[in-house]
């Protein structure tokens, strides 16, 4: 089963001050553009670099993309690699741009 967090959750808890392991899964001149912090690594070189990342395999990590979809792609390779608490953002970082436009 796999988990998500929407935009009102994730912005609550950024607000709370709550240290975040934030995986963002956007190609690098994304990530340059705009970003809200967190390891980037690109979901086409994710497979390549699985073992660069730096959390623990049993660490909540809320894996971000621009709409959630490579987010999600993402998720399941760090599931089948035995990522045990990955966390997908519904609607990417674009629902929380929104969110935080209103």
């Amino acid at each position: 089963m796999y988990q998500i967090i929407d935009a009102a959750k994730l912005q609550q808890r950024i607000n709370d001050g709550e240290a975040l392991n934030l995986l963002d899964v956007r190609e690098a001149i994304e990530y340059h553009t705009f970003n809200i912090g967190g390891i980037n690594i690109p979901v086409s070189k994710l497979k390549e670099n699985i073992n660069s990342i730096s959390y623990n395999k049993t660490d909540e990590i809320i894996v971000i993309c621009s709409a959630g979809i490579r987010s999600e792609t993402s998720q399941t390779i760090l599931t089948q690699n035995g990522y045990e608490n990955v966390v997908n953002l519904k609607g990417g970082l674009k629902a929380l741009q929104k969110l935080n436009n209103k």
